[in-house]
């Protein structure tokens, strides 16, 4: 069994009753979105742990080997080609580890969201898809659903009754707009509820996108 990955841990109150794990997107760490704590609307919500993991580094091919923090390598700017099947079931296998230290301290499946930027939404919905029970949420940030004709044949029937938010920038230069709105129909087609937001922005994150997440949280939580 490997090492589980460090990561950085934010209680919203002590005693919390439910879990998000959050991961960064490529050559980010951690600390990427602890900011984000505070600018959520978290009134009414049940105590939260916020988990923020370090991804393993690694080379990455389309930044010319550079190591950087990666969950898996890219090898061309057209994601949907040559995709790092290894590197995904890996990291999967890592933020499976992470949900089940999660159980371990007390929080029921029913009660953890996968949360991601980019990379890490990728990731959400790799571990996400195939999980044997209901997950609280999947919070998808300007990402797609990696290796998708394996989630075809692989999402569990337990994963179809955990809702899926999905939200993208417009202007997107690093993943296309058009990218998220083929895994979000194929998400749909799948018999999955997501909720869909579109924004006036690139690969980031903007205001009205945080105020839709602290909604969505109070849906999905309480």
């Amino acid at each position: 069994m490997s090492t589980l990955l460090e990561t950085i841990d934010i209680e919203s109150a002590p005693n919390p009753a439910a879990a998000i794990i959050w991961m960064h997107g490529l050559g980010a760490d951690a600390n990427d979105f602890v900011p984000m704590v505070r600018e959520l609307d978290l009134r009414g919500l049940p105590a939260i742990r916020f988990v923020f993991p370090n991804a393993d580094t690694m080379p990455v091919t389309i930044n010319g080997g550079y190591v950087m923090r990666s969950w898996y390598d890219i090898v061309a700017n057209d994601l949907g080609r040559h995709e790092d099947e290894a590197g995904l079931r890996a990291s999967q296998a890592k933020v499976e580890a992470l949900i089940a230290r999660e159980v371990a301290r007390g929080i029921p499946l029913d009660r953890i969201i996968l949360a991601g930027f980019s990379q890490g939404c990728a990731m959400t919905l790799q571990t996400g898809l195939r999980q044997t029970e209901k997950l609280a949420g999947m919070m998808c940030l300007s990402g797609y659903v990696p290796i998708a004709d394996l989630a075809i044949k692989e999402h569990t029937a337990a994963s179809l009754a955990t809702p899926i938010f999905m939200v993208h920038g417009r202007m997107d230069p690093v993943i296309p707009v058009e990218r998220a709105e083929q895994s979000r129909d194929l998400l749909k087609q799948l018999g999955y509820q997501v909720e869909w937001h579109e924004y006036p922005m690139q690969h980031s994150v903007c205001q009205e996108e945080v105020a839709h997440i602290g909604a969505w949280l109070k849906r999905v939580l309480l």
